[in-house]
């Protein structure tokens, strides 16, 4: 019998394989190693091939595609639930296999070779940035032992660290000094972030997407590019709603009973370009205060009647909404429309 369906257990070195025909009977369980699963998916007809959204996934994805199979991706938390009895590789690729089957799945949208490597910067950058916070805490903390409280800005960070440790009418040892001295060095990891930067901000200035999505109020080179790298087939989404619950900016819901109830933000997805959503709706919501078009009004509208935190966090979906709308129709943003726009 042909196989219709197969899911596709990723592993480093050992994959696994689980296929099944048109009336759901196993036809195909075997066990792979890496330098042969593009072989086995080439000697197979055409099929539908589901994947955990997984390390090394997208590549797969386009292995496989262009060998003619239909790939799909799963986050993994949407597999779990088909999973049977104890965990291990072959009920996980027959599990995969299940989900992948199921008419109301939801997948994760497959990425380009040109996306990752936008995404791969935007990484980078970001694991620069949480190192300098670890140096800039771990400096004020010793410090803060000696008596010597430096403010949070790193600016003055540095200007305090550097009267500190040249200042030898203080009480700090020789010893200290020495390793301030050290930690003040590791504190050119603002040169390499300084790079990143610039990177992010010649992939703006050369991709017209971006572009136009760095005309909405709260979005910037950071998160234009973070968005489009992270986005990949916008088909995968039905609307606008369903992007922003991706970006996990919806109400979490529990409700039963006929009763609804919805608490804060789900927080499901991308950390990353949630954090990057709500920070730049701040930097919108500062911007308009006095401002008299449609939009400054609306959103002074809205902070009159919310917490600054909760206006932040609906100006965030508003926006994601937006970008959806402007990634599937290709549209020019206009804050006018966006007023309107649910």
């Amino acid at each position: 019998m042909q196989v219709v369906r197969i899911g596709l257990d990723l592993a480093k070195y050992v994959f696994e394989v689980h296929g099944v025909d048109n009336h759901g009977k196993v036809v195909v369980r075997k066990r792979l190693r890496r330098d042969a699963v593009a072989g086995f998916f080439a000697n197979l007809p055409a099929c539908l091939v589901g994947m955990e959204a997984s390390n090394g996934a997208h590549y797969w994805a386009r292995v496989l595609t262009e060998l003619g199979h239909q790939v799909r991706l799963i986050n993994p938390q949407f597999v779990t639930p088909y999973v049977k009895s104890n965990k291990n590789d072959q009920n996980d690729a027959e599990a995969i296999c299940e989900a992948v089957g199921r008419p109301s799945m939801r997948f994760v949208p497959p990425k380009s070779t040109d996306q990752l490597a936008v995404q791969a910067v935007h990484r980078i950058r970001r694991r620069l940035v949480a190192d300098r916070v670890r140096l800039v805490n771990q400096i004020r903390g010793l410090l803060s032992e000696h008596g010597i409280v430096v403010a949070r800005d790193i600016a003055q960070l540095r200007r305090g660290l550097a009267v500190n440790v040249g200042n030898i009418n203080d009480d700090l040892s020789e010893m200290l000094r020495a390793l301030m001295r050290e930690l003040q060095e590791e504190l050119s990891v603002d040169t390499r972030i300084a790079a990143y930067d610039r990177r992010i901000r010649e992939i703006f200035r050369t991709s017209e997407q971006c572009q136009r999505l760095g005309k909405i109020e709260g979005v910037g080179p950071v998160t234009a590019t973070a968005l489009v790298a992270a986005v990949g087939d916008r088909s995968c989404f039905k609307n606008g709603r369903q992007f922003a619950a991706w970006l996990g900016l919806v109400p979490k819901q529990r409700s039963s009973g006929g009763r609804a109830r919805l608490f804060g933000i789900s927080k499901r997805g991308d950390r990353y370009l949630r954090t990057l959503m709500i920070h730049g709706a701040r930097a919108a919501l500062s911007r308009a205060n006095g401002k008299q078009d449609p939009r400054s009004l609306w959103l002074g509208k809205m902070r009159q009647r919310r917490h600054p935190n909760v206006a932040a966090v609906a100006l965030a979906n508003k926006n994601a909404r937006i970008v959806w709308a402007m990634l599937t129709g290709g549209a020019a943003y206009e804050p006018a429309l966006s007023v309107k726009a649910a």
